[in-house]
């Protein structure tokens, strides 16, 4: 047995590995990615009984509201959560409304509730949809934060898509200035530093009331409402931020606002008119909750804040410079819904690009593979990769007329037209594996059920078997379901194809992607490594690490990459078809992966794929990359 004997400077004790500690780990978690999260605002600019007189209801904006979130399901479905301002509410009548809710039928549940609350209409409306990326979980952590006042300025609520990367940063930066919060996490945080520099705003407006235009009583708090400006309170709170993140929030005095992170990772779009302003995480949602078209529609740019106030005034500043462009690329391949226009077209051509790969799995033999795809994510890219393979078809039955010599018969030309691209729906999702069969043995058995397959839909042993998927991350769902199902049907191979690359890398801004060990394509370069005898790489990577502790983080560097280097795209993945084959199937079994290059060539405006290639855009994930290693490495 070969022995690695590692040196920890965290325990200053030798520690002795054997291969079995570098192993795939036992999980049975079902490859599902979580995204952190899905966002509304809505600004009514008319009078409420405007829109009770033209629509027949003043909860015009609310049922909008409901129409963004909804359409918006697919960004967060552990819980949700949604803030009013009621502009010119008396003393002692409430202004500022709010409820959250756990589970996937939270969004009817808050808006069930707030429907029961008396006075529960405004002119403000501002809803979110969670998906927990950092393991926190209950109804303290559902969006959106609310911080009370008795004056209204400095009542704030707040919600975001966003994972901050330097929340100890952020936290001492609070603490230094007397706060003390009660939690640490990166929403809670932002919260009280948002609302530390939202009170330093009113109390910058009190000083001129009371001192320089020496107002009293009443008349401070109405120019304090009047003049409060909510970009001074981005500009002073957001140099220090650093992560992927659009921050959006509402003022009990009717301010709102929003604001991208300057690397443009998570997205935003809007639109205003005379009636309405409104904003979401999504292009399409405003278009079809407002009948819009595509170029209606703004996109809220890298490092811009956007802000309404009180009285429906609208402005853009410019409040961090923008960086380099990393607009998140998995928003492209699978988050967002494939309705926006662009999108559509993107995951079209991520299958398209693939033509040439598949064809060299399946040794060209289009006549005998059928083609398919699973989850439904991966339809739109199925109907590229189609397009790609009746372009090649086409292409060879011209070459086959051409052939002949001589002008083809009815018959000639019917045999060669009549050749076509077989697609068929191969598997079909039928259950959710449930929480409640705990034992071990019970998941696993119900994990490998989650897909069913059609039965008759390949010829046994004759056909090639494509199935094209999103991507492929952990690997789990290929080994305990998928594949074993595929090989029910006896294919002559089977192909599984990625439309996305390797994904190599956690991700820290908002996908539940932080551990290194649940990577297969990580998990297959150890492999490699240990069966090469490149033991010497997974400590000198770690060692690397651990000597980045000690640098500025804008010197810090991706160490990790090494640990790829030695090997190419095919040997990691042939690896992982070994990892992944399920005991008993022998059917041979390739996987396909899109490349870098396919991949930015297809979406050049996102170029956010550290996933894939480790290229972080910012400071804080290149140091959390590193610490990950550290973590897996030592916990073995």
């Amino acid at each position: 047995m070969k022995v690695l004997v590692l040196f920890s400077n965290s325990t200053s004790t030798f520690k002795k590995l054997t291969k079995a500690d570098f192993r795939q780990p036992n999980t049975t978690k079902v490859e599902t990615l979580k995204h952190e999260c899905g966002v509304a605002l809505i600004r009514l600019l008319k009078p409420l009984d405007y829109y009770k007189k033209k629509y027949g209801t003043d909860r015009w904006g609310l049922n909008k509201l409901y129409l963004l979130m909804e359409k918006q399901h697919n960004r967060g479905q552990e819980g949700a959560g949604l803030a009013i301002t009621k502009l010119d509410a008396a003393p002692g009548e409430e202004y500022m409304f709010r409820e959250r809710a756990l589970g996937s039928g939270a969004i009817t549940e808050i808006f069930a509730n707030i429907g029961k609350q008396e006075g529960a209409i405004g002119e403000l409306y501002m809803g979110h949809l969670r998906y927990s990326t950092t393991g926190r979980s209950g109804l303290s952590y559902v969006h959106p934060f609310l911080r009370r006042n008795n004056w209204r300025a400095k009542n704030l609520a707040l919600c975001g898509n966003f994972n901050m990367t330097n929340v100890d940063e952020i936290f001492a930066d609070i603490t230094s200035k007397g706060q003390h919060p009660r939690i640490k996490s990166d929403t809670y945080i932002m919260l009280e530093q948002v609302g530390h520099r939202l009170d330093r705003e009113s109390e910058r407006c009190f000083q001129i009331a009371h001192e320089e235009l020496g107002l009293e009583g009443m008349d401070i708090t109405k120019y304090i409402e009047e003049h409060i400006d909510v970009l001074n309170v981005l500009r002073t709170a957001a140099p220090i931020w650093d992560g992927g993140y659009v921050i959006c929030g509402l003022t009990g005095s009717g301010e709102m606002f929003a604001m991208r992170d300057p690397w443009g990772i998570r997205p935003a779009f809007w639109y205003t008119d005379d009636e309405v302003f409104v904003l979401a995480s999504e292009r399409p949602v405003i278009q079809t909750a407002f009948d819009l078209e595509t170029d209606q529609i703004n996109e809220l740019k890298p490092g811009q804040g956007i802000a309404i106030s009180k009285h429906g005034t609208l402005r853009t500043e410019q409040i961090i410079d923008a960086k380099e462009q990393h607009a998140c690329s998995f928003e492209r391949i699978y988050f967002s819904r494939g309705s926006d226009r662009d999108i559509y077209q993107e995951r079209k051509m991520l299958g398209h690009k693939l033509t040439e790969p598949i064809l060299n799995a399946i040794d060209g033999d289009i006549e005998n593979t059928v083609f398919s795809y699973i989850p439904n994510t991966a339809e739109v890219a199925f109907y590229g990769m189609l397009d790609g393979m009746k372009t090649e078809y086409n292409r060879r039955k011209m070459n086959d007329i051409l052939a002949l010599g001589h002008t083809p018969t009815a018959d000639e030309l019917s045999a060669i037209f009549n050749r076509f691209v077989r697609s068929e729906k191969v598997a079909i999702k039928d259950i959710k594996l449930r929480t409640f069969i705990t034992e071990e043995a019970g998941r696993n058995d119900l994990s490998a059920h989650v897909y069913d397959i059609t039965y008759g839909s390949v010829r046994p042993r004759q056909d090639n078997l494509v199935i094209i998927d999103d991507s492929i991350v952990r690997g789990t769902t290929l080994r305990e379901s998928i594949l074993r199902i595929l090989d029910r049907l006896h294919p002559k191979k089977i192909v599984v194809v990625s439309s996305a690359p390797q994904v190599r890398y956690p991700d820290y801004y908002g996908i539940d992607m932080a551990r290194m060990d649940e990577f297969i394509a990580f998990r297959a370069a150890i492999a490699l490594l240990e069966e090469r005898g490149m033991w010497h790489v997974i400590s000198d990577v770690y060692q690397q690490c651990i000597a980045q502790r000690s640098l500025p983080k804008a010197q810090m560097r991706n160490c990790v990459k090494a640990i790829y280097e030695p090997f190419s795209v095919e040997e990691i993945s042939q690896k992982m078809v070994e990892m992944l084959r399920p005991e008993g199937v022998t059917t041979p079994i390739e996987i396909v992966f899109q490349t870098l290059g396919g991949l930015r060539a297809t979406c050049p405006n996102h170029r956010g794929d550290w996933y894939f290639s480790g290229d972080y855009p910012t400071a804080g994930g290149v140091k959390l990359l590193n610490e990950s290693y550290i973590r897996y490495y030592e916990s073995r």
